[in-house]
């Protein structure tokens, strides 16, 4: 999944590549950009390496190795996941949506998935209008977006709103509005785990994905069969529409498609394009058409809006690209200045590029103004609330720390990580500007740090143009 990078002398090669759904179509480039030089580069030693960026998420890229790649992935033997299962039933599945003309099929899947995770037990209609409106995405409502665009926005805090107070279509979004909801989590499952997103689906909600269509709103295609509401695409066309995996079941005939598929079996969806098209808005995709299934989100983590009083973060724009020093292994800090009292720092949230990987954070104190490699060094015997782990997929986690840790009001705390990713060589998210006029990034609001091996440091918004995904969460005292 992760893609391998030369290296070239001291000097670091940087590619670009996007991931787009642009008015429900997708969008994908790579260009090679110029060479960046490090501190650590310079200096002589073993643990001064030069870090490598990455200017994409790579666990979220598309793969299109083969035309039927979700054939290779077999369901796994004794599940006990049941054969069948439709969410509707179990009034788990938000009100159908429709997205008109506009391209915000992937603010509507995000929001689709996010209300199901809270059904049936919490009921909430949410602004896509606010999300697709947002000041930090350039991109107009024509003009598409991708899921990292909405990780950002919910993450962030920024949302989600009510649809009350945001209604869609208006062309305006009110300023000033605040969360009703916390997202702390989001899972990336695998690509193809159809066991994963069953799972999924049944213990926690809809699980957004994509697929590629040329229905575009239209029940005229090829790949698409209205008498039983099947839908299988086995070319090689990368992924341009959002939808919601709902339920699924392992004996949908494959003679319902209007192509025949290598076997039965199907995942229903939820798709935004209102009640007139499909059954009442739902449809079956093959287990064996070529996009679905490749990238998937679940909403894990969603919790009360007061749960914290503060949130520090630097990366409005999210997870646009990763860094690191070619080795599975990076230690990264971001200092904030606590703002609003006293208060305790509980959680540290950051996102997991890929699956499996290992984790130790915790908080240090006291940090100077432009802290040297021997002010890091001893910090590191100071931290407090120290708290490791492993996670299961890639994506975004909140971890709460093992003991709250105390700043005063204005004191300079850092969160400290250190992650062990297996197989990456950029194991740390972070947010750039690729001057590709999607997102409006500022990495002026940041002070970050990396370092290979946590002695020799390195800051990331002067020596990278970049900020780390690495957030903190307070409660006043």
């Amino acid at each position: 999944m992760n893609k391998k990078f030369a290296w070239a002398g001291v000097s670091i090669a940087l590619t670009m590549s996007v991931l787009f759904t642009g008015g429900c179509s997708v969008v994908r480039s790579s260009e090679p950009e110029g060479h960046l030089e490090s501190k650590q580069s310079r200096e002589t030693g073993a643990s001064r390496l030069k870090p490598e960026i990455s200017r994409e998420p790579e666990s979220t890229a598309f793969s299109q190795e083969t035309e039927n790649a979700a054939v290779e992935i077999p369901a796994a033997a004794g599940s006990e996941l049941p054969s069948r299962y439709d969410a509707r039933k179990d009034d788990r599945t938000a009100p159908v949506k429709n997205q008109g003309d506009l391209g915000t099929c992937w603010a509507f899947a995000s929001l689709l998935a996010l209300e199901s995770s809270l059904l049936p037990e919490e009921s909430f209609d949410f602004s896509e209008d606010h999300m697709s409106h947002d000041p930090n995405f350039l991109l107009d409502q024509k003009s598409g977006g991708d899921y990292i665009m909405s990780m950002a926005y919910l993450l962030s805090w920024r949302g989600p709103v009510l649809e009350e107070e945001d209604p869609y279509g208006d062309g305006i979004s009110p300023t000033g509005l605040a969360a009703v909801k916390h997202v702390q989590e989001i899972q990336i499952l695998p690509e193809y785990d159809r066991e994963a997103i069953k799972a999924a689906v049944y213990r926690t909600g809809g699980v957004q994905s994509a697929l590629y269509t040329t229905l575009q709103g239209q029940q005229d295609s090829r790949y698409y069969r209205e008498e039983t509401r099947a839908y299988y695409y086995f070319g090689t066309l990368p992924p341009n529409h959002d939808v919601v995996i709902v339920g699924w079941d392992n004996d949908y005939p494959a003679e319902n498609f209007s192509e025949l598929p290598p076997d039965d079996g199907a995942f229903l969806c939820e798709n935004s394009w209102g009640t007139e098209f499909g059954e009442a808005g739902f449809f079956y995709v093959s287990y064996y058409d070529t996009n679905l299934g490749t990238t998937n989100l679940v909403y894990s983590g969603v919790e009360p809006a007061d749960n914290y009083d503060r949130i520090y973060q630097s990366d409005q724009c999210g997870w646009l690209g990763q860094i690191g020093y070619g080795s599975e292994t990076v230690w990264g800090a971001n200092v904030y200045a606590a703002s609003g009292g006293a208060q305790k720092i509980r959680a540290a949230g950051f996102y997991a590029v890929d699956a499996g990987t290992e984790y130790e954070i915790s908080v240090v104190t006291d940090v100077p103004e432009k802290p040297t490699d021997a002010d890091w060094q001893r910090l590191k015997r100071k931290k407090s609330g120290t708290v490791s782990g492993k996670l299961q997929y890639a994506g975004y986690y909140t971890i709460p720390l093992s003991e709250p840790v105390e700043v005063p009001d204005g004191g300079r705390f850092a969160v400290l990580v250190e992650l062990h990713t297996p197989g990456a060589v950029h194991p740390m998210a972070i947010e750039y500007d690729s001057e590709d006029g999607r997102s409006l990034v500022d990495i002026t609001d940041g002070e970050g740090y990396l370092s290979a091996d946590g002695d020799v440091w390195e800051r990331v918004e002067t020596e990278q143009e970049c900020n780390l995904c690495l957030k903190a969460y307070s409660v006043l005292k």
